[in-house]
Formats: structure tokens, sequence, C-alpha cells
């Protein structure tokens, strides 16, 4: 017999899809124009992406503000002219062969000047460095890079035996193109759609949503960078997010109504009763996936909290598309929904018999699946031991790139330091004793771990000076880490006792120690923060202590068993090779923040997908085991597809991506399909079949403390 009766009136979301029935002119009308706003007014009045990396409070930023506060606003920036001779740096066919580069590189849109070149010690290699005049690496024209590849070649094709090569974010951007990771994203989840709907038109229901909903997001980022730092990472990262979930938001909404359909109810019955049911998931779904993201905010480091800003908005985008749009398409469509079949192709919905099958077999033996899907999990998550945290450089650059050619004959030259100086900045006021800049320097050069230190730079204001440090070791190594720390725990005092000067270090290496140490402090309260504000939501919406309990976990143990996966990726070999990292790689500490911050919110998809059949299948009649097999029979196919979905759109923003964003794609691309296969269709059924009425245990005093989320409304 049914648990509780379902409500007498009709609920939030069924009105709301009864009125986007009733007025889908009106619905199709707004979506269209605030895509044109966007698009036509918003997008041309973008702000720039702008972001600073300092981690708060930390040594490297006190570096970073003494360097903007006395040596100008310029940017820190430059492009390395790296070029090499067994003949010698300077030989006379050398200079010559290289004059027309040198000339030319200042003269270029968005460069400055040329400073150097420094020799090494064997005299075969030089550096020269090309400053920006534009206000980071991001701003330099394209045009500009693709010119200093050309007039490098024609540098070097001039002489034999020479090398040139050009170093710089920039450089390797112009290399490898620009690809479309999100065009690659869309075909593949296309296909999946058509596969699975069999009809081009619903097909195409799901991308179309998503791409009116990113569209709009697309200008509101813009937006945001006006008012806000907001770093050039924020819009792909918020964009590839909001197709994954736009699409399998309208995906389960378009299954729904097929379903309703099916079932003989009228067109617009079937568009209320889709959105009051699979509406509710996807509400659900999109709460949490934005409490996840928002958590993010919490660590506060300024780029974070602008990506946490853009993703989240990406998703309620998504989500308000997929409960209006989507259901004001479909009261156009009615059965024409399934028009422009492809031959050959059986559409999928409704229960499937093979799933159910599995179901019970799982459920037969929950003991066994429990101890497989622990032990597949264990196994995919050993790697992450091997996790090693860091920034990659262009030395994790493909081989081949002129920037990795550049990186290497820096490391031959001039050691691997040479790649990652440290900036030693202070303050000088007035009364600063003579002699103190060098006497410093003498006192750097000391220190253990040191290979060299440059003559220091007095600002114009004469109120600073600045050292560049050359580590003996490189930028990802452990001992530059502690070099870093020995500088500033006993070096530091040394100095201010004997000059008086207040040091700081900084860098881009001693900044990127800082940041994982201020990541790592904060992550217990980003974890803690998360996790009890989806468990609230998840207890308040299925009314059980024990369901929102096995989510959280479940989820936890997805995201650690993607950790592994990453680490793995991050150790090159043939599996690195398949995304471009082509040898061993550091994550950068904010990659697993992010992920799990967004995956969290993310994996909570699937099982708020499953969830709410099972529920709705347990409130009809109460039985426990049946009404896990008719949810998993329900959902297990529109899980796979949705999966499908969103790893093919992560996978395709990894090809062509730099090193940081190819893990983190990876990654994500990586929870989810442990998500949808051990976790939700081995792990979770198990687990509810030995829970079995606890299950949906809830304290009198919980439920009564709790807000009733009724969403679904009368079927």
């Amino acid at each position: 017999m049914p648990i509780e009766s379902p409500p007498s009136t009709p609920g939030a979301l069924h009105r709301l899809g009864a009125l986007c029935a009733r007025r889908r002119r009106w619905v199709l009308g707004a979506w269209l124009l605030a895509l044109v706003a966007a698009l036509v007014v918003l997008a041309p009045r973008a702000g720039e992406p702008t972001v600073a990396f300092d981690t708060p409070g930390s040594d490297s930023a006190h570096a970073a503000e003494i360097i903007r506060t006395h040596f100008g606003d310029r940017s820190v920036d430059a492009l390395d002219i790296v070029w090499h001779s067994d003949a010698g740096a300077q030989a006379p066919a050398v200079s010559a062969a290289l004059r027309p580069l040198l000339d030319e590189a200042p003269t270029l849109e968005g460069l400055a000047s040329v400073v150097g070149p420094e020799v090494s010690a064997d005299g075969r290699t030089a550096v020269a460095r090309l400053q920006l005049a534009a206000p980071s690496m991001d701003d330099l024209p394209s045009a500009s890079a693709q010119r200093l590849l050309e007039l490098a070649d024609g540098a070097e094709s001039a002489t034999p035996g020479l090398t040139v090569a050009l170093g710089g974010e920039a450089i390797l951007m112009a290399e490898e193109g620009d690809p479309n990771p999100e065009g690659i994203g869309l075909l593949v989840a296309l296909g999946v759609l058509i596969l699975t709907f069999g009809s081009l038109v619903a097909a195409g229901l799901p991308i179309l949503s998503a791409l009116m909903a990113m569209g709009v997001v697309t200008g509101l980022i813009g937006m945001m960078a006006t008012v806000m730092d907001t770093p050039d990472f924020a819009a792909p990262v918020a964009i590839i997010v909001g197709l994954g979930v736009g699409i399998d938001y309208a995906l389960l909404m378009v299954t729904r109504f097929r379903a309703e359909r099916a079932e003989g109810r009228e067109t617009a019955d079937a568009v209320a009763a889709t959105t009051a049911s699979a509406g509710r998931s996807v509400l659900i779904a999109a709460l949490t996936v934005v409490i996840s993201m928002l958590g993010l905010t919490t660590l506060g480091l300024q780029f974070m909290t602008a990506v946490a800003l853009a993703a989240a908005g990406a998703v309620l985008l998504a989500c308000a598309a997929a409960l209006t749009l989507i259901p004001a398409l479909l009261a156009v469509l009615g059965p024409r929904v399934d028009r422009l079949r492809v031959p050959g192709l059986r559409p999928t919905g409704g229960a499937s018999p093979r799933w159910a099958a599995w179901s019970r077999a799982v459920q037969r033996r929950p003991g066994a699946a429990l101890a497989l899907g622990i032990a597949l999990i264990v196994l995919i998550a050993a790697p992450v031991a091997t996790l090693r945290l860091g920034m990659p450089d262009a030395g994790n650059d493909p081989s081949g790139t002129s920037t990795r050619t550049a990186y290497d004959l820096v490391a031959e030259g001039f050691g691997p330091g040479g790649n990652g100086p440290l900036l030693v900045v202070a303050e000088t006021p007035s009364g600063t004793p003579a002699g103190a800049g060098e006497r410093l320097r003498a006192t750097l050069a000391e220190t253990p771990g040191v290979a060299s230190v440059a003559p220091p730079v007095s600002s114009p204001d004469g109120g600073a000076l600045l050292l560049a440090l050359t580590p003996g070791t490189g930028p990802q190594d452990a001992a530059t880490a502690d070099l870093v720390a020995s500088l500033r725990e006993r070096v530091a005092p040394a100095v201010r006792s004997d000059s008086g000067l207040a040091i700081a270090v900084g860098g881009l290496t001693a900044a990127t120690v800082d940041s994982g140490t201020y990541l790592a402090d904060r992550l217990p309260l980003l974890i803690g923060l998360v996790i009890g504000l989806s468990l609230l939501l998840l207890v308040a919406a299925f009314r059980s202590v024990a369901i929102a309990l096995k989510a959280a976990l479940m989820n936890i143990v997805s995201i650690g068993a993607a950790y592994g996966v990453v680490a793995l990726v991050a150790q090159g070999g043939w599996l690195g090779g398949l995304v471009g990292v082509d040898n061993a790689v550091p994550v950068p500490p904010f990659v697993p923040v992010m992920m799990f911050a967004i995956l969290f919110g993310l994996s909570m998809d699937y099982e708020v997908f499953l969830l709410s059949r099972i529920r709705e299948r347990y409130l009809a009649h109460g039985d426990t085991a049946r009404a896990v097999t008719e949810g998993i029979a329900g959902t297990a196919t529109v899980i796979t597809a949705a999966a499908a979905i969103m790893v093919a759109v992560f996978v395709a923003f990894a090809l062509g991506a730099s090193p940081a964003l190819a893990l983190f794609a990876v990654g994500m691309a990586a929870a989810i399909i442990i998500d949808a296969t051990i976790v939700r269709l081995l792990l979770v059924p198990a687990a509810m079949q030995v829970l079995g009425r606890a299950n949906w245990w809830l304290p009198a005093w919980l439920d009564r403390a709790l807000p009733g989320v009724r969403l679904e409304g009368a079927r």
C-alpha cells in the first residue's frame, strides 16, 4: 500500500510546467530576448579577464605588492628569446641571424623592449627577455606571437647549427592554435542523444536548451568581469560545466515527457507532469551543484570566487532552461517530438528489462556486490599516493614545441633553477645603510641551495630593492620549496638583524608554495561546509538520514577514485599521452580543490535522478527492494546516456588544453564514469538492499524541524 498520498493540489513545479505549456510563445520569446541581449548588448561591453593569483596574507603576496608599489604597474610577464650554438651564442654569424628578430620584436603590438641577453657560463646559450607592453601574457595579440615564431624560424634556418626558441604561454597558444572543445563535445553529445531517442528532433532539444542557456551565461560572465577580477579560464570552466549539466537536465525532461505521452497523457498534462516529477530531480540536483560550487568562495581566493560564481550561474541558467524552455518547446512539439526518426534505431524509453535483471542480480548478493565495488574503487584510487602537487611549467609542454625547447635550453645552459627564479624584494626607507643591497646579495648567495643571485636593482623611486635569485634546483623540485622556507625562516631574520632590511620572497615558484599551503589549511572548511549543506538539502528532499549520508559517502568515494586517475595521468606515459601529458606533471593545488567542489555537486545529479525514481516507486507500494529494482530499470538508460554526454564534454575539453586544465577535465570525466557505473549501478542498489527499511529512517524531531521539499505535485 502507498506510504503517503500525493498532494491533493498541484505543486509548484506542476503549476510551473502548466504555465509554460499555456504561455509557450511568451516563454520562448523571453529566452530569445535574453539570448539576443546577452550576445548583442552585454558581450560587446564585457570586461577584460584579469586575475591576481596572490595568496592573501602570504609572503609572496607581500613581495608582489612591494613590486607593484615601487616598480610601477608595468607587466612583470616577459617572453624569453633563447638561442644556442656550439659556435658561441655571440658569434658574428649568430648575432647577424638574430638581429632581425631582436630589432623587430619590440615593435610588435603588445611588446615593449628587449632586456639582455644573458649568456651562459660556457658561452653557447643566451637568453634575452622581451618585456610586455600588454598588462599580461593573455593580452598579447596572437598575431604578435605568430610573427615572433616566424622570425625565430627565419633566424634558425639562416645559420646552420643555431637553435632559436621562444618561451611564454602566449607562444604555446600560438603554436597549438585554438581548439574548439565545446564543438567536439557537442557533436559527441548529439550522437549519444540520437542513439538514445532515435529521433533528430528529440535529440536536438537538449542541445538547443543548453546552447541558449550558455549563450546567456557568456554575456553575464563578461559583465561580471567589469566589476570583479575574473580569470580567463572562468568562462571555459563555466561553459563546460553548464553544457554538461544543461544537456543532462534537458535529457531527463525529454525522456520523462516521452514516457508520460506513452502512458496516454495529452501534451499539456504530460508537460506539467514532466516538470513536476523530472523537474523536481533537476531542481534538487542543480541546487546541490550550486551549493558545492559556492563552497569555493569560502577559500578567500579571488580567482576561485570568480570561477565559482561563473559556474554556479551557468548551472542555475541550465536548470532554468530545463524547467521553462524545455516545457515550452515540448508543448509546441507535442507528439512531433519523435519526428525525423533515424532508420535502424529503436528509441529507448520506459523501464528496461535488462537493467531490472541487473538490479535483481545485485540485490540477490548485496554483500558480494559491495565487496566488488569497494575493491574496484580502492584499485582505481591507489595511485593517489603518488599525487604530487605543484604548478606545471614549460618543462611539461609537449616535446618539439618552441616553449619546451626554450625551457630545456635554459636548464642545460643556466641550470634547472634558471626556469624558476625567486624574486627577493626589500623596501629601503631613508636611513638604509649604503651598500645594503650588495651585502644582501652576498648573504643570499651563501645560502645552501642558491646557484646565483643577480645584482640588486633599485626602484625608480629609490624605495625598494629587487634581486633575482636562481635556485640550484628546478621550480618543481621539493628542494626549491625547502629553499623558499629557509630564506624566510633563517635568512630573513638574519638580514633584518644585520641591515634592518625586511625582505620578502616572491615570484611564481614561491607563490605556488604559498598557494598549496593556503589551500591545504582551508580544505577541511570547504569539505565540511559543502557536505553539511548538501546533507541538509538531501534530508529535506528525501526525508531520510540514511539516504543523505549514503549519497555523501558515495560521492566522496567516486571523487577519491577520480584523484587516483588524475595521479595516474599526471605520471605521463601512454595514458597521459592520450590528452597531451607526455611526461610527469605536478598537479596544481587548485585542481583537486575545484574538483571536489564541482564533482560533489555533479555526482549528486545521478544520485538524485536515481533516488527520486526509487522514492517515487516506494511511495507507491512501500516495498524498498522492489522500488530499487524499478528505480534502476527506469533511470539506468538515461543515467548512462547523461554520463556519456558529460564524459564526452569533459574529454573534449581536455584535448588541446594546458596540462592543468587537461588534468582537471580528465579527473571530472573519470569521476562521472565511476559514479554512473560502479557507484550508482553497483554500490547504491547493494547498499539500499542491505539497509532495507532503514533507508527511510528520519527522527520525528528532525522531520518537524526540516522544511518539506515536496515539489513533485499531483499526478
